[in-house]
């Protein structure tokens, strides 16, 4: 078996690589190091767990997927898509849970890049994906509500859902204390402004700064605000993999496939998205199927050394990209970076305050929205569009990610699947008398004894009944079915045409098939229709199946 569509791009743009190109790599890396250590912290915190686990996975998954991917510049890391789903897990399962969802849907991905499926992505709707990403940034803006106003909930509350997170927001709000608002209202401002400014720096970095400036500098915020190290405690070097946490019980493994199957299906149209963004920025082609295997391997590395889900990053991705940053070094570059910050530099980012991680987030938040393609959708699709993604984007909300992905693909299947059957229609040719209508000279005779019938679209399931519509007269002795504009077949179509064939044989009536196409002709062949109707039945042009029916 071949598998030069996994080798990774890593190994393909070494031959020619330079010194030059080094340098360019290795100052990308550390600018996207950057920006991705508050980033990782933030979406750790996000998710539900400590914060050295969002660092923890930007250097493993960074460093896999960069060595192992079909992406020039793709940088992942933990983001903003998984932030509720691994927020649930972590809730119900513990990290436990989390680490066998994850291994799990490594494997998937793994699975799937193997198969060649990584084209199979295209076919989720994009109302799917706008649904369930603006609906995810509205869990994580509102989840950022309490660290940004400061609320202090009491002893034993520990809410969960979104819904439950407004609630206890609005029963603890005369807990808010106005130095926390004070400082991430700054921080957002910060965040909001300098890239207008200047674009060299990091924004995120910037705010991270000033917030623990003011933090210690100002008696009152020290006492009133707090930092990462006042609830976290940030471990220096990388864990040790705990695989006594993880139970390998087919009962659990089962309740944490849907999970597992979400994560997958995330870190797939996530990451070959971004992969898509950075091809445009480096003038390059990704191989997506190389890119499932180590998005695959990159999340089992994730979690093996304490971290959670990661996928591509579409922005440290694109900064890659605009640093200068043309080959997988640069992704490698930048996970080196994060190791030795998470050895040497710890004590600093316990200085961090909560209301900055939530300013950050707000922004992530935002900048995920995608909200001008949510009012796009809005204004110009069709109705059925427009429910799927308001279905998507409220089950998001309300519910979780796995429930949202789960109707979101019946209910845009269903909706798919109604329109293709309007599209295909079966009707009947009509009698016509060649001495009134002027028209007539384009029409084939089509003796008394003969019906035609002429089929259009695809014959599936949804749209099968309408084949039953075909009607005989008592005076028919074939029917002819043209099938020039039926593209592909199903088993339950097949089923309503044997249904009219043992019509016709019932009545003595001859079926003949016209222009049949190579998938259908192959299904008939393959179900034994071909051989009932007959050989010689088949005729590869209309006029053929007239001059043999008018014999009959």
């Amino acid at each position: 078996m071949k598998l030069g569509y996994l080798k990774p791009k890593f190994f393909s743009v070494m031959k020619n690589y330079s010194s030059e190109q080094f340098l360019k790599d290795l100052i990308a890396g550390v600018i996207v190091a950057i920006i991705a250590l508050p980033l990782s912290i933030a979406l750790a915190l996000a998710s539900g767990v400590e914060p050295a686990c969002g660092v923890y996975t930007a250097i493993a998954a960074g460093f896999i997927v960069s060595l192992l991917g079909g992406s020039r510049v793709q940088i992942a890391g933990p983001t903003a898509a998984f932030a509720t789903i691994v927020a649930g897990i972590v809730a119900t399962k513990g990290m436990g849970g989390l680490m066998l969802a994850t291994i799990m849907a490594g494997i998937i991905l793994i699975l799937l890049g193997f198969l060649k499926l990584g084209s199979l992505i295209k076919f989720i709707p994009n109302t799917i994906t706008v649904g369930f990403t603006a609906g995810i940034a509205v869990t994580i803006a509102v989840g950022q509500i309490k660290d940004f106003l400061g609320i202090t909930y009491a002893d034993g509350i520990k809410p969960i859902e979104t819904v439950e997170k407004l609630k206890e927001n609005i029963n603890f709000i005369d807990t808010f204390n106005w130095q926390s608002l004070f400082v991430g209202a700054v921080c957002l401002a910060i965040l909001i402004a300098y890239p207008k400014l200047e674009r060299r720096i990091p924004p995120s970095l910037i705010a991270v700064v000033v917030g623990a400036v003011m933090v210690k500098v100002i008696p009152s915020m020290d006492a009133a605000v707090y930092t990462i190290g006042d609830l976290y405690t940030i471990p220096k070097g990388l864990p040790t993999p705990a695989f006594s946490e993880i139970d390998f019980s087919l009962g659990n493994i089962a309740s944490l496939l849907p999970n597992a199957l979400t994560i997958a299906i995330l870190a797939a149209v996530e990451s070959l998205l971004s992969c898509v963004v950075a091809d445009s920025m480096v003038n390059s082609r990704h191989k997506s199927n190389a890119e499932l295997v180590a998005q695959g391997a990159g999340n089992i590395a994730s979690v093996l050394f304490g971290g959670i889900p990661a996928t591509g990053a579409i922005a440290r991705t694109a900064a890659n990209a605009k640093n200068g940053g043309k080959t997988p070094v640069a992704g490698m570059v930048h996970a080196v970076v994060l190791l030795l910050v998470i050895l040497f530099l710890v004590p600093y980012a316990s200085l961090i305050p909560m209301p900055t991680i939530a300013a950050i987030l707000f922004m992530v938040a935002y900048n995920m929205s995608e909200w001008r393609k949510f009012v796009k959708i809005v204004k110009l699709s069709p109705k059925s569009d427009v429910a799927v993604l308001f279905l998507t984007f409220a089950l998001t909300v309300i519910f979780d990610l796995v429930v949202a992905i789960e109707f979101g693909m019946v209910l845009a299947a269903l909706l798919f699947m109604k329109r293709m059957s309007e599209e295909t229609s079966v009707t009947g040719w009509k009698y016509i008398d060649h001495d009134t209508d002027p028209d007539s000279i384009d029409l084939r005779d089509v003796p008394k004894n003969v019906r035609v019938y002429e089929i259009s679209g695809p014959m599936f399931f949804g749209a099968a009944d309408k084949i039953l519509d075909i009607k005989l007269k008592d005076f028919t002795h074939c029917l002819i079915i043209r099938m020039r504009s039926v593209p592909a077949i199903d088993a339950t179509a097949m089923s309503s045409l044997e249904q009219v064939y043992d019509k016709c044989k019932k009545k003595g009536v001859t079926l003949i098939l016209s222009h049949v196409n190579e998938q259908p002709l192959e299904a008939m062949k393959k179900s034994g229709l071909y051989n009932k109707i007959g050989a010689e039945n088949f005729c590869a042009h209309i006029d053929e199946a007239l001059e043999k029916g008018a014999k009959l």
